[in-house]
């Protein structure tokens, strides 16, 4: 879903410009994963509280610390990944993953080259959902299958962003590089 909040009062040409979009993309399959990760953890909890006596403590340790970790990685890689929120500003296009907002990415619009649709975003292409990087596709936030938008900065350097309303998203980026590229000054 996103929004268009105006800045302006008149609804002029130049003012849809300097409107500021917002949008997102939610994945709630991830949060399955995220609850296999607390599982993990709060097995690795319950091995360290109330573990065996006839084993040793090597393989307990083993346990107790490989389920703490499988589980804190688990849940906290997916639940970063429930979620992007992008917002295009007069200035920069911020890219946001999950509820801790981490990680996140700011990109001036003056390093931006050009913007598109992309109609097919699929984890299988990145290898997985998350922030992922290809060297020949640059990175990528990816929290579902399904439209998005690509950012080109220029060369072979990229950022593939997954969200909602894609469209609504290039036009509003387009929008402010062609008010950026608008000569400024006199007669």
């Amino acid at each position: 879903m996103s929004t268009l909040r105006a800045m302006t009062h008149p609804p002029r040409p130049e003012a849809r410009a300097l409107q500021e979009w917002t949008g997102r993309a939610r994945n709630r399959i991830q949060w399955l994963l995220a609850g296999a990760g607390a599982a993990c953890l709060a097995l690795g909890i319950l091995l360290a509280v109330e573990g065996p006596d006839t084993t040793g403590l090597a393989p307990l340790v083993m346990s107790v610390v490989g389920c703490l970790a499988v589980g804190l990685l688990v849940l906290f890689g997916t639940v970063a990944f429930t979620h992007v929120h992008v917002r295009v500003d007069h200035d920069a296009v911020h890219v946001r993953c999950g509820h801790i907002g981490v990680p996140r990415r700011r990109i001036p619009l003056d390093q931006v080259s050009d913007c598109r649709v992309a109609p097919l975003i699929s984890p299988r292409t990145w290898g997985g959902w998350g922030y992922r990087w290809r060297p020949e596709e640059g990175t990528a936030v990816v929290v579902r299958r399904g439209p998005g938008f690509v950012i080109d900065f220029g060369g072979s350097h990229r950022l593939t962003v997954t969200v909602d309303d894609a469209e609504g998203a290039v036009e509003a980026i387009k929008d402010r590089l062609r008010l950026r590229a608008r000569p400024t000054g006199g007669a």
